[in-house]
């Protein structure tokens, strides 16, 4: 393991993100400040409890799974596609490194700046609507999970995308329709059927269900069919990477 060769790649993604921390960071709290805002304390407000827990406060793993997993895409998707756009690519393949090495130093990155975020938009929440995490250590490990997964599915897109307009078209007509739809703001059990049935369909119903039961150790589906979803969608994505670096397919510009 050339671990020098992951740092380095590490380390260039955290500075990049850091340089454009308007964009990175100061961006996506703002935006998830004002569903607060309008949600949580505005409506919310005049909204009852859902499962004994404030509706400002229910909403919180919702809106925090809809910047996780944008960002975690966003962030991953990016950061492989620059070499390409750039050229830069082919320096990377011609390293001495292979591709276990490049994915953890992107993947890496990219998840470490989407679990910065997370926290970020947790301490933000506090100041709009007061809440409790009733399973700590499960909320850490699966909100990893999650950042993980998607940023594996990210680095996916950036290796298929050949401009820039392709690397927002499933984060825009996939990803966030599927949130709204998965639970963010309600629990999937107030729909009528067959909706319900039809919403377990959608894969992000088990990460919003799984991140809310760790909060408030409740949720539409079990914690183990949400972990189990999550771990399948992972190894997927490994998958996926594993057969384009070794074919080389869509990896050069």
């Amino acid at each position: 393991m050339n671990l020098h060769a992951v740092r380095a790649i590490y380390m260039f993604e955290m500075n990049r993100a850091f340089r454009t921390w308007a964009q990175s960071i100061i961006a996506p709290v703002l935006s998830t400040s004002l569903y607060f805002i309008v949600f949580g304390s505005a409506i919310g407000s005049r909204m009852g409890d859902i499962g004994g827990v404030s509706y400002g406060a229910y909403i919180i793993p919702g809106l925090l799974m809809l910047s996780l997993l944008s960002e975690s895409i966003s962030n991953a998707a990016f950061g492989i596609y620059m070499p390409k756009w750039s050229g830069t690519i082919y320096e990377l393949l011609s390293a001495p490194v292979n591709w276990v090495e490049v994915l953890l130093g992107y993947v890496g990155a990219a998840a470490s700046k989407s679990l910065l975020l997370g926290v970020l938009i947790l301490l933000t929440a506090r100041a709009f609507v007061p809440y409790e995490i009733a399973h700590p250590v499960w909320m850490v490990g699966f909100l990893l999970l999650t950042a993980i997964t998607f940023c594996l599915f990210g680095f996916i897109i950036g290796l298929w995308a050949d401009s820039f307009q392709k690397l927002q078209v499933i984060p825009l007509l996939v990803i966030t329709p599927l949130t709204f739809l998965g639970g963010a703001f309600y629990s999937i059990s107030m729909l009528p059927e067959p909706w319900q049935t039809v919403s377990l369909f959608n894969p992000v119903v088990y990460l919003i269900s799984g991140l809310r039961w760790a909060f408030y150790g409740a949720a539409d589906v079990h914690i183990g069919v949400s972990t189990g979803m999550t771990l399948m969608f992972m190894l997927a994505c490994l998958g996926v990477v594993w057969w384009v670096f070794k074919t080389g397919h869509r990896i050069r510009r």
